[in-house]
């Protein structure tokens, strides 16, 4: 089934974020890059703030929808979480650079904002608190340190792979992480 309105034009909008930064996010554009006529994407959300707000919304959705527990097994111990745990960073580059570019993006202008840096920080305690389960499920001494030390850590490499390097090879430095803080 094809995507609703809403859903287009919110796509459209991360696409923007993602390409263009937050600053291009406005109705037309996200109406004339969904194919929507104009003034459809202000039915949805009526002000630019609405739409940034649906914007963060989606994507925190979105990436929590690929937060499979099955593809980050912690019961085939460290070695099968590292292989899930690769797989899910590389999901963020391929085929989610633009949306990981929308997010930080995001995170970049709107942090400073009170109500919007709150919900950009909702959204990561929530991916924090996954961190932590697996974490923990893979026996890791204190999870809740060890997640904000990862989840850092990864952020950086992202961030570095998006944008100078994007040969990375992620997997050396992810499993060095892991298994430093496994000794820990």
């Amino acid at each position: 089934m094809p995507p609703g309105t809403r859903e287009r034009a919110l796509e459209a909008a991360v696409e923007l974020v993602g390409a263009d930064g937050v600053r291009a996010l406005t109705h037309a554009r996200v109406d004339q890059r969904a194919g929507l006529p104009p003034g459809s994407t202000s039915n949805w959300f009526r002000t630019r703030r609405a739409l940034q707000v649906g914007v963060i919304d989606w994507i925190v959705e979105r990436e929590l929808e690929e937060l499979d527990p099955a593809a980050v097994p912690s019961d085939q111990g460290l070695d099968g979480f590292l292989d899930g745990l690769c797989g899910m960073v590389e999901l963020q580059i391929e085929p989610h650079a633009v949306r990981t570019r929308a997010r930080y993006a995001l995170f970049l202008e709107l942090a400073s904002d009170p109500e919007m840096g709150e919900r950009l920080r909702q959204g990561h305690r929530r991916f924090q608190g996954w961190t932590e389960q697996m974490l923990a499920a893979i026996g890791i001494p204190d999870p809740v340190l060890a997640s904000r030390a990862l989840m850092a850590m990864l952020d950086g490499l992202l961030l570095h792979r998006l944008i100078l390097d994007p040969d990375l090879e992620m997997r050396p430095a992810i499993e060095r992480e892991v298994r430093a803080l496994a000794r820990a």
